[in-house]
């Protein structure tokens, strides 16, 4: 079978299941509705195991072909076509393993959901929609990709409709979502002005010309026009990769079923971001000041979301909050050239953060939906599986020497380390304290959630049990692929992997210079246990053992002290209040305004009430001459022809 129908079948098959369960759901039986989507992403998956497998085999050869011309418009030629490469394989590969996984957990998860059909259509049309973006060859294929996981993330958040809760979070998530987009089509279309072309290669390979012009922005301010194309395609990338300050979306998100909260927030749409930058990198390379802007974002948010993370008592908005901060942590490795790194960290976050968040649809499913931690505790002896598969997920997200999240978090830091940009000594210190806060919010959630004794009825307790296997199963999977994700990172990252996916320049040489002292996996295992980070993480631990194991009275003795902190970060910094109270009252209140001027007084009272009352004022004088007596009539009929008779008179 050739790479063009493997693509092809790649794409269309979750389509296809997604068509025909929400076109025909209402005469399918709800097995019949999960067996064809589960189908469709299998299928998708073992596709994409092939295409791996090929450009594996075959030395990382990069395939890129048009499957038809749309239309063209002058020079410019709208197609739609796929670029296959090893970063596009290895994003196939997180894509649709991760949603057969979810999938199939949702079986478990949705089986009371009388919305049991349309959930399984809108996850298969979510993964045809993230196929398409990271396969795409050209900017329009791209952007509806990038529209169509945003359109379906509304479907989902919004799932349980009848939740106030959930409509506004789909809705606050769409017009986020749509700020950063904004900014994402300002960069293609100056991409189209300044290239005449969407295609990617075409695009690249002009690139050069770009540095040298500049873009005017207002009279008195010009700005380089890649600088300006690179920071506008990464506005785009902060919505939909929720960096600050358009991260707010995110946590809100959590109104939706668990299983999105994987499969959407976790591992594939929030990493649509992170993608596109490594995609673009022959653009983000000319522009320095975009790579430092991308920098300080990411280390802005790794940090600032770690710690709101660490007030939080909703077991899925922890999760959520943790994932900002990772997702901080790829955009820092993008800022210092590391995209392989960035790529990486998305592989290996994807597993533990998916497994993370179904482990705690497992706990919710077990606690008959209960999700605040407060509420749990000594869940380990009625719940092992569950309770082995979350031990293993949090010491990768922590970083633990041995576990994935050690090799693509440690390497980061690193890379931060070697980095040469201005203020980057700076921002390794923010990525370094963000070990400490991650290992704390962690090893909290996890110590309250499964150790200590049960904080709910005994009645409660005593029906605890464990989730059934179309839950554990999937947690079995990822919990091993958490484990073993990160032993390919001598060939992923310091071998030439990305090599033909990815460009980085010589003076951004950060990748050769940790190639060329990289010691090899179990050198790196080992040494992980006497770096600085290791002792951070291990503070971390100790301090949440402290604090809520060995003595649970140390927060509330503590509060005092902390008071005023614990403020800022329940109210998140104040975004949501600065968004809502903000721009949204301002926005209100413009909006008020311009219809009492606007549509009240010169609309309806000037244009069409003063029309109406102009035509009146004027009838009114003019009917006064309709007397109906006959001398008057006569009168105005002489003085008509009087005056006929003297224009003419005049005129000859």
């Amino acid at each position: 079978m050739s790479l063009y129908q493997l693509s092809l079948i790649i794409v269309l098959a979750p389509l296809f299941g997604s068509v025909v369960v929400g076109l025909f759901g209402k005469w399918l039986t709800r097995q019949h509705a999960h067996l064809i989507t589960i189908g469709g992403v299998t299928i998708s998956l073992l596709a994409s195991g092939v295409v791996f497998y090929d450009l594996f085999t075959n030395g990382y050869p990069t395939h890129n072909f048009y499957l038809y011309e749309w239309a063209k418009i002058g020079e410019l030629t709208l197609g739609v076509g796929f670029l296959i490469d090893t970063l596009t394989a290895i994003m196939m590969l997180v894509v649709t393993s991760v949603s057969l996984m979810v999938h199939i957990y949702t079986i478990g998860y949705m089986h009371d959901d009388p919305g049991y059909k349309r959930f399984f259509s809108y996850i298969s049309l979510f993964t045809f929609s993230m196929l398409m973006l990271v396969m795409s060859n050209n900017f329009l294929q791209l952007f509806f990709g990038w529209e169509a996981v945003g359109l379906v993330s509304y479907l989902l958040i919004g799932f349980w409709y009848k939740r106030p809760t959930a409509i506004v979070a789909n809705i606050k998530a769409f017009l986020v979502n749509r700020v950063g987009d904004f900014g994402f089509l300002l960069g293609i279309a100056a991409i189209v002005i300044a290239t005449s072309s969407l295609d990617y290669a075409e695009v690249f390979a002009g690139a050069g010309n770009l540095v040298n012009q500049d873009i005017q922005i207002t009279n008195t301010l010009q700005v380089s026009l890649i600088t300006f194309i690179c920071i506008a395609l990464f506005v785009g990338a902060m919505g939909k990769s929720a960096q600050v300050p358009l991260h707010v979306w995110l946590p809100d998100s959590m109104e939706g079923p668990t299983p999105i909260s994987a499969l959407i927030h976790a591992a594939t749409m929030v990493t649509a971001g992170i993608f596109m930058v490594a995609r673009m990198s022959p653009l983000f390379e000319l522009s320095e000041t975009a790579l430092l802007f991308i920098m300080f974002i990411g280390a802005v948010t790794a940090l600032f979301m770690g710690l709101v993370a660490i007030v939080q008592d909703d077991i899925k908005k922890v999760v959520a909050y943790s994932t900002l901060s990772q997702l901080g942590y790829m955009t820092v490795a993008l800022g210092v050239s590391a995209y392989s790194l960035a790529i990486f960290h998305l592989y290996t976050h994807a597993f533990f953060k998916a497994l993370l968040f179904l482990a705690a649809g497992s706990v919710i499913i077990a606690l008959h939906h209960e999700q605040d931690i407060r509420r749990m505790g000594g869940l380990w002896k009625r719940m092992p599986v569950t309770y082995i598969t979350s031990l293993i997920g949090t010491l990768a997200l922590i970083g633990f020497p041995a576990f994935s999240g050690f090799f693509s978090k440690e390497s980061i830091i690193e890379a931060v380390h070697f980095s040469e940009l201005p203020g980057a000594q700076y921002v390794y210190w923010m990525v370094m304290s963000g070990v400490f806060i991650t290992a704390f919010y962690s090893i909290r959630m996890f110590i309250l959630v499964f150790h200590g004794q049960p904080r709910m009825s005994d009645e409660s307790y005593a029906h605890v049990k464990e989730s059934p296997k179309v839950v554990t199963l999937p947690l079995i999977f990822l919990a091993v692929m958490s484990v073993c994700s990160g032993y390919v990172i001598n060939h992923v990252v310091y071998g030439d992997f990305f090599t033909a996916s990815i460009y980085v320049s010589e003076q951004h040489s950060v990748m050769q210079a940790m190639a060329d002292k990289f010691p090899g996996v179990w050198p790196m295992v080992t040494h992980g246990f006497v770096v600085m980070p290791f002792y951070l993480l291990m503070a971390g631990v100790l301090l949440a053992w402290l604090c809520y194991s060995l003595m649970p009275s140390l927060p509330r003795l503590l509060s005092p002290i902390t008071f005023i902190p614990s403020k800022i970060l329940i109210h998140k910094y104040g975004f949501d209040w600065l968004y809502l109270k903000g721009f949204a009252r301002l926005g209100v209140g413009i909006g008020k305004l311009a219809s009492a001027l606007g549509d009240r007084i010169l609309i309806d009272g000037l244009i069409v009430n003063g029309a109406a009352a102009v035509v009146k004022g004027i009838s009114d004088q003019i009917r006064k001459v309709q007397t109906g007596y006959l001398y008057q009539y006569a009168f105005a009929m002489i003085i008509g022809l009087l005056g006929l008779l003297t224009y003419f008179y005049t005129q000859n």
